[in-house]
């Protein structure tokens, strides 16, 4: 049975809540190796003038518990 761990990793983008999503995902593999999966939990934006300027996105990344040996 593998362990998996979870995490919480906030995206953004100046595109879109996708674009927002893909960025989590690329800063979060820098440090995280073998991503399984993630779950989009939040979308948010900030907006100026009523035009949205920042797209926002959290994901909950998954990865298992890998235990170093001795």
């Amino acid at each position: 049975m593998t362990a998996v761990k979870i995490i919480k990793v906030l995206g953004t983008s100046t595109e879109s809540w996708e674009d927002a999503a893909h960025e989590a995902v690329a800063q979060a593999q820098e440090s995280i190796h073998d991503i399984h999966g993630i779950e989009v939990e939040d979308w948010t934006a900030n907006v100026e003038d009523g035009q949205i300027t920042e797209y926002k996105t959290t994901v909950e990344v998954a990865f298992p518990v890998i235990h170093e040996e001795s």
